[in-house]
């Protein structure tokens, strides 16, 4: 037995709801951008994911015209800082509805450091941070999505593993429904299933395969 919500009668807060209940977990782009007037802002969108690989873009989204979207659009650079668990207070506080101007860095408290190619603030704390240009917006009803070109990517050297980041000491933070956030769980490695071994039966495990991809 299922039960059935249909779009066209709810209303939009209801669908919401729902849909950020079920398309879960989303990992949160910690965006720091700059206004025209030079003015730091920072805040969470957990609507974001890989967009491309070549060249290689990142998405977010903005639900409404929020001080993020204003100043990519006016500027046309921002940073993604990864949204690590030791941070979630100072994550969440950005998230404040503050009034246009005023820095969530300073009133929060997070820590800056410059970027390598890009004018805004790296998040000094965070252990990523993917520098952007704006490659385009698209609009959809009441949101807009961001395309960011990642012009350059900064990585902390004490969350690497033979050269590759650690998911364990990354400590990514995601979003789920209503008010409820989650870090990382139980990670165990499956590696995708080649169609020669499919075609012997060799159903593979652990080890087994190439890698995973989208």
């Amino acid at each position: 037995m299922r039960v059935d919500f249909d779009p066209q009668t709810l209303d939009r807060t209801a669908f919401y709801r729902l849909l950020t209940a079920v398309v879960v977990p989303r990992p949160i782009a910690w965006v720091s951008t700059l206004s025209r007037c030079g003015s730091a802002n920072l805040a969470p969108h957990s609507f974001y994911t890989v967009a491309c690989v070549s060249p290689p873009i990142v998405q977010f989204t903005s639900t409404g015209r929020k001080d993020t979207l204003r100043n990519v659009e006016d500027t046309g650079e921002f940073v993604v800082n990864l949204a690590p668990e030791p941070l979630q207070e100072q994550i969440n506080a950005t998230a404040t509805a503050f009034p246009p101007g005023v820095s969530e860095f300073q009133e929060v408290g997070v820590a800056t450091e410059p970027s390598s190619r890009v004018k805004p603030p790296r998040v000094a704390a965070s252990p990523v941070a993917l520098e952007c240009e704006l490659h385009s917006t698209t609009r959809f009803g009441d949101s807009t999505v961001v395309f960011g070109r990642v012009v350059h990517a900064a990585v902390a050297a004490d969350v690497l593993v033979d050269g590759h980041p650690e998911v364990s000491l990354l400590r990514p933070l995601s979003r789920l429904g209503r008010n409820e956030w989650a870090a990382v769980g139980q990670v165990r490695p499956v590696d995708r299933i080649r169609y020669a071994d499919w075609q012997r039966g060799e159903r593979g495990g652990p080890g087994a395969g190439g890698p995973a991809g989208g």
